[in-house]
C-alpha cells in the first residue's frame, strides 16, 4: 500500500499537469475515497502550494496562481525530455544571455533525480553527438527577449537601443509584428513607424527594450517567418544573381531554400525565374550541379564561368582511372 505522502505527492503531480480535476477522477487515481483527497489537498496547501476549489458541476481542484513555484514533479520521459531540450537549446544558440541559466537548470534538474534515473540519463547525453557546430554566442538578454515577447503578444509599441552590424548606434520605435528564430539566432520584425517601413532586428544587438504607451494593429495575413526569410534572400550583397531553372518549387526549394533565393514564374511553362543575392560565387556551381535541373544564367558572366570550370573539373575526374 503506498504510503500517505507519496499520495500527496503523486496528487501534486496531477495537478500539475494542467486544468481542474474532479474529487471523483482524483479519488480513483489515488487509490482512496473523496475525503481522503480533501485531506491531503489540505496538507498541500499548509506547504504553501497554492491549489484551490473549483465548485460547480464540472468542479473539482486545481492549481492556482501564486507568489511560489510549487515542487516539480518529472517522470521519467518528462526529465529525459527536459535535458535533451537544455542541451539542445544549448546547441542551437537559442538560449538567453545568461549562459549558464541552461547548464544550471541541467545541472538542478539532475541533482534531484533518483540514481537510477540519472545514470540512464548521464547514458543517453554521453552517448549523443551532433553533426551540426555549437551554435554561436551572440544570444539576447532575458530582459529585451521577455520585453519583445510581451509586446508582441499584446500589441504595444516599443522602444530600443539598437546596434547595427556596421557599429552605428540608434534609438528607434518598433511595432513588433513577431519574434523569429533562424540558424541560431533570434530576430524580431515589425514596422517602424518613423520610416513607414517593416524592418527587422537582431535581438542580440538590442541593448535595452522598454513598453511604450499605446498599441497597434498588425497586418492581417503577416507571416514573421516568411518575412524573416524573405528579407535574407533580397538584402544587399555583392553577386545579384538571376537564373532560369527548369523544375518544380519543391525540386529547387530543396537547394535552394527561401532564405537564399527568391522564385517567380517568368511565364515560360516549367521554367521558374530564381534570383539570389550572395557575397560569393564558388558555392553556387556545386548546388546547382546538384539540382540536376536544366538551368540558363542570365547573369552575371563570372558565374557562367565558374560553372564552366566545374564542369571541366568533373569531366576531368570522370576520365582518369586508377593507376
Amino acid at each position: 500500500m503506498a504510503r500517505p505522502t507519496h499520495r500527496v505527492l503523486t496528487l501534486l503531480e496531477l495537478l500539475q499537469s494542467g486544468g481542474t480535476r474532479t474529487m471523483a477522477e482524483l479519488a480513483d487515481r489515488l487509490g482512496v475515497d473523496e475525503r481522503t483527497v480533501r485531506r491531503y489537498v489540505d496538507h498541500l496547501i499548509d506547504l504553501d502550494v497554492p491549489v484551490e476549489s473549483v465548485r460547480g458541476r464540472y468542479g473539482g481542484y486545481r492549481l492556482a496562481p501564486g507568489y511560489r513555484m510549487p515542487p516539480l514533479m518529472l517522470s521519467d520521459d518528462e526529465a529525459l525530455a527536459v535535458l535533451l531540450g537544455l542541451v539542445a537549446g544549448r546547441r542551437a544558440g537559442l538560449t538567453t544571455a545568461a549562459g549558464t541559466a541552461s547548464e544550471t537548470a541541467a545541472a538542478k534538474i539532475r541533482r534531484v533525480l533518483p540514481e537510477r534515473l540519472a545514470r540512464r540519463l548521464d547514458t543517453v547525453l554521453e552517448s549523443l553527438a551532433f553533426t551540426a557546430p555549437p551554435g554561436e554566442s551572440a544570444v539576447p538578454e532575458t530582459a529585451v527577449l521577455l520585453c519583445v515577447a510581451d509586446a508582441v503578444r499584446h500589441h504595444r509599441p516599443i522602444s530600443i537601443r539598437y546596434t547595427a552590424a556596421d557599429g552605428r548606434r540608434s534609438e528607434r520605435t518598433l511595432h513588433p509584428y513577431g519574434l523569429v528564430a533562424h540558424s541560431g539566432r533570434w530576430y524580431v520584425t515589425g514596422a517602424d513607424p518613423e520610416i513607414g517601413e517593416d524592418r527587422t532586428f537582431r535581438l542580440d544587438r538590442i541593448a535595452d527594450a522598454r513598453t511604450l504607451p499605446g498599441s497597434f494593429e498588425p497586418p492581417a495575413g503577416f507571416d514573421p517567418a516568411q518575412h524573416v526569410l524573405a528579407g535574407f534572400a533580397t538584402a544587399r550583397y555583392r553577386y545579384d544573381v538571376v537564373l532560369r531553372i527548369q523544375g518544380t518549387v519543391e525540386q529547387i526549394r530543396a537547394r535552394l531554400p527561401a532564405a537564399v533565393a527568391t522564385l517567380a514564374d517568368p511565364g515560360d511553362e516549367g521554367w521558374l525565374r530564381v534570383e539570389v543575392r550572395a557575397e560569393r560565387l564558388d558555392w553556387l556551381p556545386p548546388v546547382l550541379a546538384s539540382l540536376d535541373r536544366p538551368f540558363v544564367i542570365e547573369r552575371p558572366d563570372e558565374l557562367r564561368d565558374r560553372v564552366a570550370a566545374l564542369a571541366d573539373r568533373l569531366a576531368a575526374s570522370a576520365r582518369r582511372t586508377a593507376e
